[in-house]
This record gives C-alpha cells, sequence and structure tokens, in this order.
C-alpha cells in the first residue's frame, strides 16, 4: 500500500496589520514552490517597506528539509526564529512569512518581540487561508468494452478520480484513488476480470482533501 501522505499549505496570498505599543507590524504570506520564489517574496516586500525598520522573514519548503530566516536586526531570536517556529508548528509546508515592523518608540522587550512576530506570521497564514491534500496514487488500465461495465463500478465504489478515457479498439482509462485505496482496487480489478485487466501506477499526486 502506498504511503498515506496529507500536504498542508496556504491557499495563496494573504496579509495581515495589528498594532502593538505604537509599533506597527504587517505580515505577508505567500505560497512559494522554489527557494528562489521565497527569496523574490521577501525582495519584493523589502521593496515595497524600504522606509520599514526591520522587514523579518522566515520560510519552510520540501517537508520541513529546507528551512530559513532572518531577523534583520532584530535581536537575535527574537523575529526570524519565532517566525519559522511558527510556520513548523503550524504543519504548513512550502510557505513563506515575512512580518514587516514600523518602530513605535517604545521598546518590547524580547518576549514582547517574539510573540508580536509570531503573532504577524500568524494572522498572514490565516489571511492566506490553510488548505489540506491528500496522497492520490494514480493508475491506468486497459480493458475491452465488457470489462470496463465491471471495471467502472469499482470507480465508483472507491471514489476514483477519472483523469482521462481512451475509446479505441479497447478502451484505455486513466484514475486516480486515495493512496490507501490503491492496492485494494488493483487486486479488485484484476479479480473480476480474471487477471486479464491489472491497473499499473502512473504516478502519486496530491488533490484537495
Amino acid at each position: 500500500m502506498a504511503e498515506e501522505k496529507v500536504y498542508i499549505t496556504v491557499k495563496g496570498y494573504g496579509e495581515a496589520r495589528f498594532e502593538e505599543k505604537k509599533s506597527v507590524f504587517i505580515g505577508y504570506c505567500e505560497h512559494v514552490a522554489s527557494e528562489d520564489e521565497a527569496l523574490t517574496f521577501v525582495k519584493k516586500i523589502k521593496e515595497k517597506h524600504k522606509d520599514a525598520t526591520h522587514n523579518c522573514y522566515g520560510y519552510v519548503m520540501k517537508g520541513g528539509i529546507l528551512c530559513r530566516y532572518s531577523d534583520d536586526g532584530e535581536p537575535q531570536g527574537t523575529a526570524g526564529k519565532p517566525i519559522l517556529d511558527m510556520l513548523v508548528k503550524s504543519g504548513v509546508d512550502d510557505v513563506c512569512v515575512v512580518v514587516t515592523r514600523y518602530f513605535g518608540g517604545t521598546l518590547l522587550g524580547t518576549g514582547g518581540l517574539v510573540h508580536a512576530y509570531s503573532q504577524g506570521a500568524k494572522m498572514s497564514v490565516e489571511a492566506a487561508g490553510v488548505a489540506q491534500f491528500e496522497n492520490y496514487v494514480v493508475l491506468k488500465v486497459d480493458c475491452s468494452y465488457s470489462d470496463y461495465q465491471r471495471i467502472g463500478l469499482e470507480f465508483e465504489r472507491y471514489d476514483a478520480i477519472i483523469d482521462n478515457t481512451d475509446y479505441s479498439d479497447s478502451v484505455s482509462v486513466q484514475f486516480a484513488v486515495k493512496a490507501r485505496f490503491a492496492d485494494e482496487i488493483t487486486h479488485r480489478i484484476s479479480e473480476i476480470t480474471s487477471g486479464k485487466n491489472v491497473p499499473t501506477k502512473v504516478c502519486e499526486r496530491f488533490d484537495a482533501k
């Protein structure tokens, strides 16, 4: 059986603003597919807020394998790390957050900074919206027209997503099922066609739950 996986990320762009002891914090969140995209997003926000006191960021990618952050002049560990920690704890992946600060004249202290940057990250992720995707296995099966009628019942039973159906001398169907059902539907199709038609695995992908 294919390994059951869930991919959690953000739906798109998110932005949120709040004030803490006269300092203005603006959180920006974006889904990113590569480190280059993350750094481009950071650069975009920095250019937008050239006059800001700080533009701190954190991003997590590739299932937590790639993580980076920057305090951008704030005391070490009080800005970028809290942003990254928030992302990791929330379980999202392939996400970059930048929290901009305009200093309001009152020092927040270490605890205050950690809270503010964590809050900015959390609010921006919430504004972007969190989406969960489940692991699917894509399979392909070739069969006769008569067998196709019986196989179609299995597609319904396992809530298969039909990607493509090619009708020629025979029928060729490419379909996707949740990973936990891949072995089961493969066995069922083989069984009801007396071993004539055994689905073959094409790939795996994530689809919305």
